[in-house]
């Protein structure tokens, strides 16, 4: 698989960001599939740093309902499946793309 198909996005989130500047951790929606080793070559190969530890959670689906002039509509939310990675002391990945 390549990087780009396993890492499906960054979480920019307020509880992300606390992680990313107190542990220096960092959050991606992952391929269900992934497992932690894919996923540590996945980041260390897309931002060339060194991945120190991998958690990862899935997240289970949700069901949402709303209403609509056509009636009360029922569904469900997908389940995914989240990686928490821990990036080496002293190393940052920019997932605002500022360049600086």
């Amino acid at each position: 698989m390549n990087p780009s198909d396993i890492l499906i996005k960054p979480i920019l989130s307020e509880k992300a960001n606390k992680q990313t500047e107190k542990q220096n951790r960092y959050s991606f929606v992952v391929d269900k599939k992934a497992n932690k080793l894919e996923i540590k070559k996945a980041v260390e190969q897309f931002y060339g740093v060194q991945v120190s530890q991998v958690n990862t959670i899935i997240v289970p689906s949700k069901a949402k309902a709303k209403y609509t002039k056509a009636g009360f509509i029922v569904g469900r939310k997908p389940s995914k499946k989240k990686a928490i990675v821990t990036v080496a002391e002293g190393e940052t990945i920019d997932l605002y793309g500022s360049g600086i």
